[in-house]
């Protein structure tokens, strides 16, 4: 989904002292964590919402208490819109291949675990939480996701394979438990 034309963005340009290093990386850290792309070095933009403003309001105060300045603007994209945009989308398609690249990972581990008839309830606990954390990983993108990037629905279909094979090795623990 492209961005309306109209659509509105917030820019964060800052500076921040180059020593210690940690400080960057801590700007750098939390501007990813909010789903942040960088336009140049410094220059960081995200869709406007209540939420991001206050989020690099707050982020703002913090680079000043660093000893840096930053500012924040609110701006309308006069040429380019399409190329912030798929800048925008495509790193939450990183991010969701990613989740997918884990969720192979997991879907692995249960036919490894399968093939070696490993049917016990602490390696479904295991893997129930890593599902879990493969879950709220993916809300966490799909919260960040506001422009629809097209990364979505594989992430969404994997999440649901590795759901099914959890619920399928889930019934071997239990039918190995009935067994006993």
């Amino acid at each position: 989904m492209q961005a309306p034309a109209d659509a509105r963005w917030l820019l964060l340009v800052y500076r921040v002292p180059r020593e210690p290093t940690r400080l960057r990386a801590t700007v750098w850290r939390r501007l990813k964590a909010l789903g942040a792309v960088y336009l140049q070095n410094s220059a960081a933009v995200l869709p406007e919402s209540p939420p991001h403003e206050r989020s690099l309001r707050a982020l703002r105060r913090e680079i000043a208490d660093m000893g840096g300045t930053a500012q924040l603007m609110r701006c309308d994209v006069l040429a380019g819109a399409a190329d912030v945009t798929a800048t925008y989308n495509a790193a939450r398609d990183e991010e969701y291949e990613e989740i997918l690249d884990k969720c192979r990972d997991f879907l692995a581990e249960i036919d490894k675990e399968t093939a070696a008839e490993h049917f016990t309830y602490p390696e479904l606990e295991e893997n129930d939480e890593d599902l879990t954390k493969l879950r709220g990983w993916f809300d966490k993108v799909s919260a960040r996701d506001v422009l629809a990037a097209t990364g979505r629905r594989a992430a969404e279909t994997a999440l649901g394979e590795c759901a099914t094979a959890l619920d399928t090795f889930a019934d071997r623990v239990y039918q190995a438990e009935d067994r006993e």
